[in-house]
């Protein structure tokens, strides 16, 4: 089995897998089997025999943590590779967290923020603290709190800080005291915001060493993936769990580190093999995804680099076609080229809308190619967008299940005090945050204790606070004995949320009904899986909100396979292929963006991007830039990007007689005068109406899932979500009956037969 496992791999991917006697770093080159490395290392790690509770494995994503154990579980069964601790650094140090939070002062219960509450929290804070709010800007604000989070910079530190001295040059001195209060407030609501998440797990590993000698012992082989992608603060983590033993391995790309705004370090990757003495590096060149002439003319490009570890990578697939650079007159006339393209292809490949994918640097460049594809009738979808959970009718369902979980949480409180209306005003919000800032205690305490707290209100208002409070205290008497669907479905109808939406008719309550079925859908649908597949009977109101808390944006996608134009920016692609690629928007001022062109460290991020976006197609890769275009209300002029030049002619086919580009010429200008502002991107929604989900009773359950009828081996059933599979083991008896199904497009799942909803077919 051993020898099995490694013939499935290349040489340097076997080099880099059986390697496990100190720390490696395994450079990864686009397309070259990342994930397969890391995949085949685990389970060659459970082979040697370390247990599975002893590998922790850190992901950037949830998707990509749920795809790796999937596939670790073909290869070594779906039973052992279920123990493995594997999951995004969010999700795995909130569960640590949980545990041993109570040393910092925290309640296992408490919240987790996400970057809304934290906005909305610091807006409140400028008002408390009479603060211009155009000088301190929320979003700002919290952003720099973040970024000196991802830094590890504690707020006491902050305030003595270079950051506190340039907050005073940029004429917002107080933001080091907005930080101060921000941390208090998050405390006294038992709080954490996503960044606290990381800080609060280095404090603990940092300062008690039992608890981090504890998870030394327990993390026995440590694994990162996307290692390019950490910050600060991640890489510290790390460093404390796995400098001792050394037994640590990271995975990742250089040349892939894209988002030094999102607090994201190339030097943690670049540099680890100072940080661990003896560390191996191992090198993946071989591209499995593209033709050689798309990863030469990457290779090409990304030399240009000055800091970056060296590598040579090399596509043995096809010849295929050179890039091809398509200018054109105007903005317009570029969607035109590209939308003609797509009909042209898709003819001669006899290929799917599917195929394609159309790239760019900002989200408002999307409006040209959905107007033209609308014209052309071509299907298209934009990925990303506002996720489902940001919308205003989730948010405040959410925080309703919020306080019912940990009432303490201020946040989720001030949202759902008064809504539906029930005459709590701003007024008496604001008695009740002055008295509990006085005394040091949360919003609930106050509501709680009116009378011990001398809450200074009408008796009319102190009836509703009352009623208010029963109505929580009642929800939370029910958290123990239902299940999230059914607490959830109580709280939407008994808050008055559920009249409140389906009040009216017009067009924008009905999006809100829609919006709210399928949230109740989901919710059910969340509760079952969890049930079928084992994970315990009572599937609580907790642990929905911790799924919900921890999703990210390319989490929430869909992956419904609908034949569409897929239209993303290039951050929102990495990671992703497809046949053929369009990269537009190849324009000085655009890309690089402007405010990257003062900076060699900026801009060698923005040649990255660029190297991300060729990377990601497998066939053809086609370059358009336009000569004007609308950009901030007026038509500007600009010259091709400087990046374009760095790609080796060669290997680029530059279309002539198209936008008066025939001799290309690369000219450097002054930087834009309006590069600080931000066009807003108009979106126009391509997909259908969702299919509504009953909220008011349950879905009809089928006769054969009601115990086991006659189930055996090697019957196919079709299962109400997974679809068509074959059974290829039952075991157990009654209650405890499982059986292990292979399904056509869902691949293996384990099913408790007592809930688990399918249909005999044969």
């Amino acid at each position: 089995m051993n020898e099995n496992l490694l013939e499935q791999l290349n040489d340097g991917q076997r080099e880099a897998v059986v390697y496990c006697d100190g720390p490696q770093l395994v450079i990864a080159g686009a397309g070259s089997g990342k994930t397969r490395v890391l995949t085949y290392k685990i389970a060659y790690l459970l082979q040697q025999g370390i247990n599975p509770w002893n590998i922790l494995a850190l992901t950037f994503t949830n998707k990509a943590a749920r795809e790796m154990k999937e596939r670790i579980g073909r290869l070594v069964g779906a039973e052992r590779a279920r123990y493995l601790q594997m999951g995004t650094f969010h999700s795995v140090f909130a569960r640590l967290l949980r545990i041993e939070g109570q040393l910092l002062g925290f309640q296992s219960n408490f919240t987790i923020y996400d970057q809304s509450d934290s906005r909305s929290l610091v807006k409140s804070i400028i008002k408390e603290m009479r603060l211009d709010d155009k000088v301190y800007k929320p979003a700002g604000v919290a952003d720099r709190i973040s970024m000196a989070k991802n830094h590890l910079l504690l707020p006491q530190a902050y305030a003595q800080s270079a950051w506190a001295r340039d907050d005073v040059q940029r004429k917002c001195p107080s933001v080091k005291d907005i930080y101060i209060r921000y941390s208090e407030r998050c405390k006294q609501a038992n709080a954490m915001d996503f960044d606290d998440l990381l800080v609060y797990t280095y404090i603990l590993l940092k300062n008690y060493k039992e608890v981090r000698q504890k998870y030394i012992d327990s993390f026995k082989y440590v694994l990162v993936d996307e290692y390019q992608d950490t910050n600060y603060a991640q890489q510290e983590i790390v460093l404390l769990l796995t400098k001792e033993h050394g037994h640590v391995c990271v995975v990742g790309d250089d040349a892939q580190s894209i988002y030094s705004f999102r607090g994201a370090n190339v030097d943690n990757i670049l540099n680890f093999q100072k940080e661990y003495d003896g560390a191996r590096l191992f090198k993946l060149e071989q591209n499995y995804r593209s033709t050689q002439l798309i990863v030469k003319a990457a290779n090409s490009l990304i030399r240009h680099n000055e800091r970056q570890i060296p590598k040579d990578v090399f596509s043995e697939k096809e010849h295929g076609e050179k890039l091809t650079l398509k200018p054109g007159y105007s903005d317009k006339e570029e969607a035109i080229i590209v939308c003609n393209d797509i009909q042209r292809i898709k003819r001669k490949d006899n290929c799917r809308y599917s195929d394609f994918a159309i790239l760019y640097r900002t989200n408002s460049q999307s409006r040209s190619f959905e107007e033209q594809m609308r014209k052309d009738g071509i299907p298209y979808r934009i990925y990303g967008g506002m996720s489902f959970y940001q919308r205003k009718e989730i948010k405040d369902v959410i925080a309703y299940f919020r306080v019912v979980s940990n009432p303490n949480d201020e946040e989720a409180l001030r949202r759902i005090i008064n809504y539906p209306s029930r005459g709590i005003g701003d007024t008496t919000v604001a008695k009740i945050v002055e008295i509990a800032n006085t005394h040091g205690v949360g919003l609930w305490t106050v509501i709680s204790q009116p009378m011990l707290f001398h809450l200074n209100v009408s008796k009319g208002t102190e009836t509703k606070l009352e009623a208010f409070r029963q109505l929580i205290e009642g929800w939370m008497g029910r958290l123990d004995k239902e299940d999230a669907y059914e607490l959830g479905h109580a709280i939407i109808m008994e808050s008055g949320i559920s009249r409140d939406i389906y009040s009216s008719n017009n067009p924008e309550d009905l999006s809100r009904q829609e919006n709210l079925e399928e949230f109740l859908g989901g919710m059910q649908d969340f509760v079952e899986s969890r049930k079928e597949e084992d994970m315990g009977e009572m599937i609580s109101l907790g642990d929905f909100l911790q799924e919900v808390a921890l999703l990210t944006d390319l989490d929430s996608d869909n992956g419904e396979e609908n034949d569409k134009v897929t239209l993303m920016t290039i951050h929102s692609a990495k990671g992703l292929e497809f046949p053929t690629v369009f990269i537009v928007g190849l324009e000085e001022n655009i890309f690089p963006s402007p405010m990257c062109t003062n900076s060699m460290r900026d801009l060698e991020e923005e040649r990255r991007l660029l190297y991300v976006a060729i990377t990601r197609a497998e066939r053809r890769c086609i370059l358009t830039c336009a000569q004007n275009r609308w950009r901030y209300g007026r038509m500007e002029y600009d010259t091709p990007s400087r990046f374009i030049k760095d790609i080796d002619p060669g290997l680029l086919h530059v279309e002539s007689g198209r936008g008066g580009y025939e001799s290309l010429k690369i000219q450097s200008r002054p930087v834009s005068r309006m590069q600080n502002s931000r066009p807003v991107a108009t979106q126009f929604m391509a997909d259908p109406k969702p299919r509504l989900i009953p909220v008011r009773h349950e879905s009809p359950l089928p006769q054969s899932a009601i115990g086991n009828i006659g189930l055996k081996e090697g019957n196919v059933i079709e299962h109400q979500r997974f679809g068509i599979g074959t059974v290829i083991k039952v075991e157990g008896n009654g209650e405890n009956q499982k059986a292990t199904v292979v399904f056509k497009n869902a691949g293996t799942k384990q099913l408790l037969l007592k809930f688990a909803k399918y249909t005999i077919v044969k």
